[in-house]
């Protein structure tokens, strides 16, 4: 088996274990029967478990950020698109196996022994606020909306992950409209709402 496949079926099958059952819950024997990668290849790949949990997370964090720029890029105004954000959320709640944020499950379940889990859930988390940053500066909103905006949205991904409520991301939606709507109207001489 080609490496690149190998690689492939490793990290598909640790991600479905993972984020299904638990970091700490999975070993490498569960990841080698799901993948059917034999273990001497899977340590080749990762020389250890810590090493298949990075590319995991990393690998999520690409894909995760991908779709949901697409979904806010098939908006045309700025309040559309950095609402885009909590429609595309709730999809994400309502797909089956939905466990909550991998990020904010990998560093509760590791976050205090793993420097490497850690930095890719605060990376991850840096990139979801520089990214909202970016749709509130595009809407001419005050920088701290931005930070504002990402604490509903993981208010939301927290609370969907523990209630298995997706209505939380519709929620989190209105939070923001009524946020966005005040922000809209703050004078820009004096930052005081009018």
């Amino acid at each position: 088996m080609d490496s690149a496949i190998a690689r492939e079926r490793a990290l598909d099958a640790a991600e479905e274990l993972f984020y299904a059952r638990g970091i700490q819950a999975v070993g490498m024997d569960a990841i080698r029967t799901a993948s059917g990668v034999s273990l001497k290849r899977l340590y080749q790949l990762f020389p250890n478990k810590e090493r298949l949990i990075d590319a995991y997370l990393e690998r999520r964090d690409l894909r995760w950020r991908a779709q949901l720029a697409e979904r806010v890029d098939q908006e045309t105004t700025p309040r559309r698109r950095i609402l885009a954000v909590y429609a595309w959320l709730y999809d994400w709640f309502r797909e089956p196996g939905f466990r909550g944020c991998a990020w904010i499950n990998g560093y509760g379940e590791l976050g205090a022994t793993s420097p490497a889990v850690a930095e890719r859930a605060r990376a991850h988390k840096q990139a979801f606020k520089d990214y909202l940053t970016d749709l509130t500066t595009a809407a001419g909103l005050p920088e701290a909306t931005a930070e504002q905006l990402r604490l509903l949205a993981e208010g939301a991904m927290a609370t969907a992950g523990i209630m298995h409520d997706p209505e939380s991301a519709r929620h989190a939606e209105r939070a923001a409209a009524l946020l966005i709507t005040a922000d809209t109207q703050v004078d820009t001489d004096t930052r005081r709402i009018t």
